[in-house]
């Protein structure tokens, strides 16, 4: 790999100690930047006949902790592995390398297949798209289309053993790989194990069809019981690509307010935004006639709401909103700041709890002096719901590490019991839930793992089961 492809930079080394959040990594012994799958199968035999942890990463940008080694030994970067392999226009999918970013993946279809279009999350623009699918990461279209796990067809992968395997289609046929169907589901080997299972090299993925007008439109409102109403009533008529839910903190960050831990009550208490997508005005002004109609039915129930208001309206009164209208985004408001941290307890749990979960969570946050911010966004056409609360701290003083991580254990052992099940899950979470999962779950997910990996060499203490 040449000199450029290893480093033993005692300074980057202790950088890999941390990530976004409260959670500290051990130090890695090497960090090593593959650049072909080749090269990734030679580091993971030399680890393998050594029993060296081996731990993947690629951006460092996980809120998770999960991409920090817990035993030393060897970091994988694969951010050199970058490459847009395969772009099938008529099949609608891509074939991607781990390193691949959001940013890039906007310009290629735009600029090569404007037809067409991915989802991208509420992240920045240089992270990565093929372990935000590996880990459940949601989308700009996830309303519609599921997680980012959901639209994999398939992948490579480098094995325990340095052994490649492929999945979908292509483990049968090299004529195309459009399809997981009719293969065994043996994708799912690696989506939410957390590099435990294997180190992913490729991975194809579905677009879907770029619409030709597109607009996002927000709502402020005083009432947030009234905003998962509608959310709820708007995700039955099935005509956004997208909707959140955004407490009022989000909004006085936007506007410089670093921890915003007071409002006044004339604020808005919740934005919604809606994303609505068409090839026609005709369908697009009848979609909104349509959201129009909820939002008169709100106001008729007694809740106050200014809007909708088209994104590049509020873009033309101020130029702020331009960090909120498209995705994927930095949020300089949640990553610029002194102390650059980061963490969030992020949940799939049921739409039917939301009011409660939100309600009990942010209380909370309020309780040990954080800004209660709070995002909620429906699922695969409304059948779970995503509720997640953000902490913004300085990760240079361990006082504010250990109240990070104070909160997000009281959050996790408050929403757990409704049903709000961790995603992008921390280490911390199974240490301290694991009574709760079911024997069988453990012992079959233990099962699977020993079987792939018997020396337990890639990223140890994720999954501790």
């Amino acid at each position: 790999m040449g000199e450029e492809g290893v480093s033993t930079d005692p300074a980057l080394l202790q950088a890999a100690t941390r990530d976004y959040t409260e959670v500290t990594g051990t130090r890695p012994d090497v960090i090593v930047h593959p650049g072909t799958v080749e090269q990734v199968q030679a580091v993971v035999r030399f680890a393998a006949a050594g029993k060296i942890p081996v731990t993947p990463v690629v951006a460092s940008s996980n809120v998770g902790g999960l991409a920090l080694c817990s035993r030393g030994g060897i970091l994988l970067n694969l951010s050199r592995m970058n490459r847009i392999l395969e772009t099938r226009e008529e099949d609608m999918y891509m074939v991607v390398e781990p390193g691949v970013q959001w940013g890039q993946v906007k310009e290629h279809l735009e600029r090569n297949h404007p037809t067409l279009r991915y989802g991208y999350p509420l992240a920045p623009p240089d992270t990565g798209v093929v372990a935000n699918a590996l880990l459940d990461g949601l989308l700009n279209l996830s309303l519609r289309f599921d997680t980012n796990a959901k639209w994999l067809n398939g992948v490579e992968a480098v094995l325990p053993s340095g052994e490649i395997v492929r999945t979908g289609a292509a483990a049968w046929t090299r004529a195309q790989w459009c399809t997981g169907s009719p293969m065994p589901d043996l994708t799912g080997l690696f989506i939410n194990f957390h590099g435990t299972t294997g180190i992913v090299t490729k991975a194809s993925l579905r677009l879907q069809v770029a619409k030709r007008i597109r607009t996002r439109f927000f709502l402020m409102g005083w009432d947030t019981d009234a905003a998962f109403a509608l959310v709820k009533a708007l995700v039955r008529e099935e005509i956004c690509d997208d909707l959140g839910v955004l407490s009022w903190p989000v909004a006085k960050m936007l506007f410089g307010e670093a921890r915003p831990v007071w409002r006044d009550p004339a604020e808005p208490l919740v934005m919604v935004y809606a994303d609505v997508s068409s090839n026609r005005q005709k369908e697009m002004d009848l979609r909104l006639e349509i959201l129009n109609e909820h939002v008169d039915a709100s106001k008729a129930r007694g809740a106050a709401w200014q809007g909708p208001l088209d994104v590049r309206d509020l873009i033309r009164i101020e130029p702020r909103f331009r960090t909120l209208s498209d995705f994927p985004a930095r949020l300089d408001f949640l990553l610029d700041h002194p102390g650059g941290g980061l963490s969030w307890v992020g949940t799939f749990g049921p739409c039917s709890r939301w009011e409660e979960g939100a309600r009990a969570s942010m209380a909370v946050m309020e309780r040990r002096g954080f800004p209660p911010i709070m995002v909620a966004r429906p699922m695969a056409g409304g059948h779970f719901g995503v509720l997640r609360l953000i902490e913004t701290f300085d990760r240079t003083r361990p006082e504010e590490d250990a109240a990070v991580l104070a909160l997000n254990r009281e959050l996790v052992d408050l929403l757990l019991p409704m049903g709000f099940v961790p995603y992008k899950t921390p280490p911390w979470v199974f240490e301290s839930h694991a009574s709760e999962l079911d024997a069988g779950f453990r012992s079959l997910l233990r099962t699977v793992r020993t079987a792939i990996d018997p020396a337990g060499i890639l990223n140890p203490g994720k999954w501790p089961v």
